[in-house]
């Protein structure tokens, strides 16, 4: 997630990789960019397109994503180089990139608020896939700018070993006990999570909850989704608020003492796919983009991640996800950001 003022930093460096260095982003179709075809041989000529530009570029967040960008490379023995950074990271390299003339990177996996801070920019490029239709609602915004390829799932998740069954909450509500005192963290820049839970629970009686659990019980900070999962799993923080629901499925598996939880309103947040409008290779980027959306989302969701096809079900098929809207998390930043240290406290 974006953090503190990086938006407001890299604004100006996004408009002049717009106007300086990027084409228009809507552009008539060519036979080698098949992007938004719907013709009945779109994969055929895709396939094709994509194996005469023979290599490929990812920037990615997900460690495990190259498990798919593998599978990929071995089914269409297409040479697939990747990068992967913190989200925050992958859109400053992209912008830094553009503003010097570099298009190295043809497609991003990020969450939904950086690509769209790229569509808004013109630095991605729309696009269509017969498997949009397979998608969850949402998952497909009307600019087509980028797509849902999984969500991000903010739950808690508790030490087995520190928690007693009967301790283990069943709402926000239960953590304003004093049994709570010092066991508490959250992902240190988790402003979107914290906005949107507020405007669904009800601002004033969100911040008055979460102002009585820190008043009496403290809150912890961590850097990571990933390392404060770990941290819960060791037991230097038994209870976790923001941990993303795959991050304690994922340590479960190796024996670890941990386990998600649940609490209402849930909230989401969409990890998306976005083509760069200046990609060197855009025909396999497409292919790429489609094998996601397909064969990659059982790769994705045998690793526990909850992807956004209604051909498989996750743990979350059928339950109210309250999404985070990425226009809001842009156009909020700052006021987010502001609530989220009033209330829960600031990161030292």
């Amino acid at each position: 997630m974006l953090k503190r003022k990086t938006l407001k930093a890299l604004a100006a460096a996004l408009a002049a990789a717009a106007c300086c260095t990027l084409a228009p982003m809507a552009q008539a179709a060519s036979p080698e960019d098949l992007a938004t075809y719907q013709g009945p041989d779109r994969h055929e000529r895709l396939v094709e397109a994509a194996k005469k530009e023979g290599e490929l570029t990812v920037y990615h967040a997900y460690p495990k994503l190259t498990v798919a960008i593998d599978a990929f490379s071995k089914k269409y023995g297409i040479k697939v180089k990747n990068w992967r950074a913190g989200s925050e990271a992958l859109l400053q390299r992209i912008v830094s990139e553009a503003r010097g003339g570099r298009h190295d990177v043809d497609i991003v996996q990020n969450n939904a608020p950086e690509n769209e801070a790229l569509h808004r920019e013109g630095l991605s490029r729309p696009a269509w896939s017969p498997h949009f239709a397979d998608l969850r609602a949402n998952a497909v915004p009307k600019h087509h700018a980028w797509v849902g390829l999984t969500m991000d799932v903010w739950t808690a998740a508790y030490n087995t070993e520190k928690v007693k069954p009967e301790d283990v909450p069943k709402g926000y509500e239960d953590l304003t006990d004093p049994k709570w005192k010092n066991k508490l963290g959250v992902e240190a820049y988790n402003f979107a999570w914290f906005g949107t839970l507020l405007q669904a629970m009800g601002e004033e009686k969100g911040r008055k909850l979460f102002s009585d659990i820190v008043a009496t019980n403290g809150m912890s900070f961590r850097k990571g989704h990933s390392l404060l999962t770990s941290l819960v799993a060791s037991g230097e923080v038994p209870l976790a608020l923001t941990v993303y629901s795959w991050n304690p499925e994922q340590l479960k598996t190796k024996g670890a003492p941990i386990e998600g939880l649940p609490l209402d309103p849930i909230i989401g947040q969409f990890s998306t796919l976005a083509l760069l409008a200046k990609s060197p290779h855009p025909n396999a980027a497409l292919l790429f983009y489609d094998f996601m959306l397909d064969e990659g989302q059982k790769i994705l969701a045998d690793m526990n991640y909850v992807v956004v096809t209604d051909k498989i079900k996750t743990p979350f098929t059928g339950v109210d996800v309250t999404m985070v809207d990425p226009g809001q998390a842009l156009d909020h930043q700052d006021e987010w950001m502001k609530t989220f240290e009033e209330v829960l406290g600031k990161a030292p």
